[in-house]
This record gives structure tokens, sequence and C-alpha cells, in this order.
């Protein structure tokens, strides 16, 4: 049940005082920034370390902002965001909620725009594998040095003129933890500024890190001029998100969408966190991590690789249906992982917060979600009901009169959706009611198992573990996935979707897959590999797992073979839970048989896509062992 709460008008009073004190606050070095802008010096930003200084000072001359504002994280500056985006249009209050609030975007910027993202380097092989190169790939998209220079040429100058030029430092991950990094977001979107205090740990604490440790990633973002609405500026005809990881420098063009402007989520926490997790030796993934613990209390944590709406949230918010277990959320989106010297793999979540798909979202799917997104939380592109709340298709019955995401009346006789079908919730990760107490430890939390999936109506079964870690990279770099309203594809389309990290690869595919598979060392202590699948049908068009927190027993069993139990038996795919083996007590019907059948002209086709993907997109890039895994994989089928 929804907990609604109307917010008082003494409340909104004071808060509208408060937030109103905070920017003018804000604004008493306002004559001294324009000033100083003019001849694109800023010397009231000596505090700034050189290295931050020095970028802050170039992105404003070339952007030629009429503010500079550094943000400090405090509650005060969140109050004065709120109230400028109140006036500007871009948010709305929700007053059946604590401080939770509504933004509509420009109906052209809903999404990640990967048709338009690059990474550039001095060789085109870098960024795209051999078989693509010259060619637009799959794998990621190459951009020149000389055309990524001219690309911000033609979009920047002079774009933030009239607006407020705020500029963010950021920690991805705990602040000071050895498995952290430091960015700094300049942007011209209150939106961003107020959201990414939200998604990272932000202000005076990282500023004092970064005068310790001038190291930072540079993160350039505007919203462009020329489009969008009032409360929405936007420019999507020009749209761009340019990476350099050679610099480590983020640029962002265009869009004021989450994907394309929080540039600590995707943008560094995968595009560039990957090549920096290479070089440096770890990984950069884009995985929920939960932590379970057993009837005996004994805990354990998992990684888990979906693409975008395929359940990482619903999973990393579990509520076990197995009696005695406890599931206990650090990240429901990306996970940074690293060997420590005891040869342990160690993951934290760089994130401070989550950027949640909201449709299907509700009590009976999630309802662990639901008791954390009502406070304290954006929304954006959800309907709104006439009391000031939000629903969204599958939060429950719709009310019999709404407004939808293009702020038009709506009704359940409409036939166009309510919420944009990636609609999201913005909310922060502290206020989860099942936290893990170790969500932001300096250390890491160690990792067991690593599961991978996607959304495969036919022929997957619900889970199977990898022989070996070699078996388990090829799981991950065969994975399909019906594609999902999170990027620009329509339709259900079964899509590669390799370790879910199709749209986020920051380097050559190939070299990806090597890294992963040159990780193995004498004294590490490897995970074991799986693949699951909840979304599988029976010929009617029914899942045939009830899944959400049924998916607790496959974790159990996940934990029994972490444990070298041996509840398993082989099939040409690898193991899967033996007769009995996967506690269905209280399940009723469930046609195990189909579950786990591997149909034998299905996998004989997949064999097909996968050596066709593996040929079209990475050709000779693709390392030895996943060729030797895929004709492993033909012969077991041809053989059942």
């Amino acid at each position: 049940m929804l907990h609604y709460k109307t917010i008082p008008e003494d409340y909104v009073r004071r808060t509208e005082q408060c937030a109103a004190a905070a920017q003018a606050a804000l604004a008493c070095n306002r004559a001294a920034h324009v000033t100083a802008l003019r001849g694109h010096k800023l010397p009231q930003l000596a505090a700034l370390s050189p290295k931050v200084r020095a970028f802050v000072e170039r992105s404003a001359a070339l952007c030629e902002p009429e503010h500079v504002h550094v943000c400090d994280g405090s509650e005060a500056e969140a109050a004065a965001l709120l109230l400028l985006m109140r006036q500007q249009g871009t948010v709305r209050p929700l007053p059946q909620y604590d401080n939770c609030w509504l933004t509509r975007t420009d109906p052209a910027d809903v999404a990640r725009v990967e048709s338009r993202t690059f990474i550039c380097s001095e060789r085109e092989r870098d960024v795209v594998p051999a078989a693509r190169a010259g060619a637009r790939s799959a794998l990621g998209n190459y951009i020149a040095p000389h055309d990524y220079d001219a690309a911000v040429q033609e979009r920047f100058p002079g774009c933030m003129k009239g607006r407020t030029m705020y500029v963010i430092p950021f920690s991805m991950g705990p602040l000071g933890s050895p498995l952290s990094k430091i960015g700094v977001e300049v942007t011209d979107s209150a939106y961003v500024a107020y959201s990414m205090r939200v998604m990272t740990r932000i202000g005076s604490k990282v500023l004092e890190q970064l005068r310790k440790d001038e190291q930072f990633v540079r993160c350039l973002h505007s919203v462009g001029v020329g489009g969008g609405t009032a409360g929405w500026p936007c420019d999507p005809a020009r749209t761009i998100i340019l990476h350099r990881p050679a610099d480590n420098e983020i640029v962002s063009y265009g869009s004021g969408y989450g994907g394309n402007s929080l540039l600590g989520k995707k943008c560094f926490a995968l595009r560039l966190g990957s090549v920096i997790a290479r070089r440096e030796g770890w990984l950069a993934e884009h995985m929920l991590i939960v932590g379970i613990t057993d009837p005996k209390g004994r805990k354990r944590y998992i990684a888990a690789a979906f693409p975008s709406a395929c359940g990482k949230t619903n999973l990393a918010m579990m509520t076990p249906s197995l009696p005695g277990y406890k599931v206990e959320c650090v990240g429901d989106d990306i996970a940074w992982m690293r060997f420590d010297d005891d040869g342990v793999l160690r993951a934290i979540n760089p994130e401070n917060g989550f950027f949640g798909v909201a449709p299907g979202t509700s009590e009976a799917t999630n309802p662990i979600a639901m008791s954390t997104v009502f406070r304290n939380t954006v929304f954006t592109n959800v309907a709104e009901t006439p009391e000031g709340g939000v629903w969204w298709e599958g939060m429950g019955p719709a009310p019999p009169a709404l407004t939808d995401w293009r702020g038009q009346a709506w009704t359940p006789d409409t036939k166009t959706p309510a919420a944009h079908p990636n609609s999201r919730f913005c909310s922060p990760a502290e206020q989860c009611p099942i936290i893990d107490a170790e969500w932001e430890s300096a250390a890491g939390v160690p990792i067991s198992a690593i599961l991978l999936g996607g959304r495969r109506p036919a022929g997957v079964p619900l889970v199977v573990e990898a022989r070996d870690w070699a078996h388990g990279v090829f799981m991950g770099a065969a994975m399909r996935s019906e594609a999902t309203a999170a990027a620009e594809h329509a339709g259900k389309v079964v899509m590669h979707d390799p370790f879910a990290m199709r749209p986020f690869f920051g380097y050559n595919f190939g070299d990806y897959l090597q890294h992963w598979l040159s990780l193995p060392r004498p004294g590490r202590q490897m995970p074991k590999i799986f693949h699951v699948n909840w979304f599988r049908k029976d010929q009617q068009g029914k899942f045939l797992w009830p899944g959400f927190g049924e998916n607790s027993r496959v974790l159990e069993w996940v934990l029994r073979r972490c444990d070298d139990e041996p509840c398993h038996v082989t099939t040409p795919l690898g193991h899967v839970p033996a007769p009995g083996a996967l506690n269905t007590d209280g399940l009723g019907d469930i046609d195990m048989d189909e579950l786990f059948s591997i149909p034998k002209d299905f996998w004989l086709k997949e064999t097909e896509c996968i050596e066709k993907y593996f040929t079209e997109e990475v050709g000779e890039d693709m390392p030895s062992e996943m060729w030797n895994q895929l004709n492993t994989l033909r012969e077991n089928i041809k053989k059942a």
C-alpha cells in the first residue's frame, strides 16, 4: 500500500523561504562572476585545485555562462535548485509525498541516444573490432580526434549565454576508497546539478580530496540551444555524447535526459570506467550487487549483469519467498570490482542513488522499491494524479483521470501510455529499507558468484552454471536479450547484448573479452558464473517461472553450487539443477521439463547467430578461446 503524505501549507512556505534565502546567498557573487567571465578568468575560484580551476575556466571561456556556481552539496543549495527549477517550469511538486518532484522532458529527449554516442582514440581499432573498422559497429561508435574537436567547436561556443554554469565535483564510490574515482562535471542544467547530488557524492569534501590528488575525469555538459520546451531546453537535432579516454574526458551536448546528462552514470562509470579498469587491472561492469543471508546466518554477495529494464532493480531489492533468507541491496546498476591482496574479488557500487525504470514497479513486483521512492525523489516522465501523486503502467489499477507524461489529459480509454515506457525515479540509495550495511565499505564486498542474463522468451533454461571461467566469459559474450525502452530501439527484437554492456564498451570488445580471460591467476578466488533467464514463456505466451521473490529459489541453488555441493547435472549448455535440487515447494504446477528443455533446432540456430555475430562484429579480434567455446557448444548440441 502506498503511504501518501500531504505537505502542510506552512511547511511549503518555510521551505520556499529557505530556498529563497539560499538563492540569494548563491547570487551574492554573481556580479563578480559576470565581471570575471568577460575576461574569461575566474579569480574567485582560487580555492579550487589548479587543474580543476583550469578546467572550469576553459569551460567558461568556451560556453560563456552568465554565472558560475561551484556546488557544495548542502541542503540549502538543494532547496535553491528546486526553487529555481519550479520557477523555470522544470519541476512541479508532488504534495502527496515528502519532497518529491515531477519533471516532464521534451518528447524528443526521453532515452539514451546510442547512435550519437562516440568513443575517440588515435586508432580506430582501439574502439571498434577489426571486423567493423571503417563501418558502423554495434559494439562501439568511433570518432576521430579531428572530428571530435570539430563537434565540440560546432556546438559549445556561447551555448551557456544567459545561464548558470554549475560546477559539480563528485566521487564515484565512497569518498577516499581505493576503488573510487573522482570527476568534475560542468553543466547548465539545474536538473542535472540536483540529480547528480542524488546519484553521486558531491560537494566540498570532494574538492578537499581533489586538493590532495588532482586526478579527475573532466565532464562537460550542456542542454544546448535551439530546441525543447521552456522547462526543458534541449537540442535533439545536434545531440552528441563524446568520450576521450586518453584524456579522461567526457563531453555531452543537446540532451538533459539522465543517461546522456548525468555523466557520472553510464558515461563515466561504464564507458570511461571500462577503459580505466582495463588499464589498472579491474572491472567496471553493468551489474547489480546484492547480499544474500541464508537461514544459518551465512552471507554471500552476488553481482548480476542484465540489460536495462530486464529486472536488475527487482533482483537488487528482492523480497525472497524462501523462509529464513534475507536479501540486502548494495547497488542496482553498476559494479566496480577489483581483486584484493588475498585474491578475493571485491565490489563497490560507484553510485549514490537509484535511477530506476518506473513502469512495471509495484507493490507486487518490488515492494522495497515502492518503499524507497516516495520521498526525496525526482520522477521523470511518469503520469500525475489530480491529487498530486504519480502513476505508471504496472503500478496498479489506473485512476479514472490523469495527466500523462506529455502534460495531456489521460483516461484508461486513451490509447497511448500514461507514463513513458522509459520513465524514471531518481532516489537516494541510503533510504532503501534493505540497503546493505556494507554498501559504502571502502574495501568493497566479496563476490561469490556472477549472474548473466536477459529477456529470452524461448529456448533458454532458467539457470545454467558455466563449466569454468572461460565458459562463463563465453556465456557473457554470447548474451542476447529482447530490446527494451531504455534505448532507441523499437519493438521486442532479440538483440546481442554481451555482458549487458553493448551500449557501454569504452574500447575494443575483443580486447574486453581478453581482459576478462586474463583475470584468473594463482591465488585468486574466481567467482562461479551463471546464466539466468526469468522470462521464458510457454506456447500460449505465459511465463513459465513466477519470477520476482521466487527467484530466491534460484539464488539458493547458486549459493549451494558456490559451496561445490553436488546438486547439479551436466547438459550441453553447462550445469543445471539436478531433478528435485531446485526448491519449488508451494509453487504449484511448474513445468520444470519445459523450463529446462534445450531444444536442439533452437540451439543449432543460436550457434549460427553467435558465429555470425562473432564474425561480423569482432572478426580476428575475437580471442581464440571464444571460438573454441562456440565449437564445443555446437558439438555438444549435435551429440545431445
